[in-house]
């Protein structure tokens, strides 16, 4: 789960730091992009709910350490194919590692214990780590106190969801950069019937170009429902 691979397989592309729209969380993009590009910075602690952007902030920050020549990390303690404790004691010898999904590993006593040796061994090394939960360290469920208060000595920065509102005006900028003009009717449909998040969004975005191209026409709303069809719910089954 460490190794390295090409950085255009790890890295993608929509995720960095001129990507990230910020909205109320401006203070902790700072945090996150200041521990990316300098070596002494506080380490930092990522918490949000899901569909934060927490794991876009990780990849900004693996990826502008790595623009500046610093050797890079990151596992996804949510996504392991094997025990988390031997992924855990398997990372490091790098200048930025940053660990998403902290809250996996909950109540692993074994894993726990190996993130808390991480820990210590990574400020005797001089590594720089980031970490990123949907809670902060001190609501996490963990089984190693220990571990909590190291969690906790990190800089807290904590990631505020966009507004709807705010996601709208994302979406729409992105789609007039590819030429396309979403109407209301289209918004309206797209925010009820699917997933919210920027991240979901955009890559739905991704789809709808390409298949608007395709087919060689706007992007309307029977275009959509078209499309999507399949993905609509019936509306039988709606609210009653």
């Amino acid at each position: 789960m460490v190794t390295q691979l090409p950085l255009a397989l790890r890295w993608p592309r929509r995720q960095r730091f001129e990507h990230f729209h910020a909205g109320e969380s401006a203070v902790a993009v700072a945090a996150v992009q200041r521990a990316a590009t300098e070596a002494d910075a506080p380490w930092v602690f990522l918490a949000g709910p899901a569909a934060s952007g927490k794991t876009h902030l990780l990849a900004a920050a693996c990826q502008e350490a790595s623009d500046g020549g610093r050797r890079v990390q990151y596992l996804p303690l949510d996504a392991l194919r094997g025990p988390a404790a031997s992924a855990i004691r398997g990372s490091g010898g790098c200048a930025l590692l940053a660990l998403d999904a902290v809250d996996a590993i909950c109540g692993e006593l074994e894993a726990e214990h190996a993130l808390f040796d991480l820990y210590n061994r990574s400020r005797a090394e001089g590594m720089t780590l980031l970490f990123a939960a949907r809670q902060p360290p001190a609501q996490l469920a963990l089984a190693l106190p220990d571990l909590r208060s190291r969690l906790g000595a990190c800089t807290l920065a904590k990631l505020h969801p966009l507004g709807e509102a705010q996601r709208r005006h994302v979406l729409r900028t992105r789609a007039r950069a590819r030429g396309i003009e979403l109407d209301d009717a289209v918004m309206d449909w797209l925010f009820l019937h699917h997933a919210r998040d920027l991240g979901t969004l955009g890559a739905l975005l991704d789809d709808i170009d390409r298949a608007s191209l395709a087919a060689k026409r706007r992007v309307t709303l029977p275009f959509l429902r078209e499309l999507l069809k399949r993905d609509e719910p019936d509306q039988a089954d709606g609210p009653g």
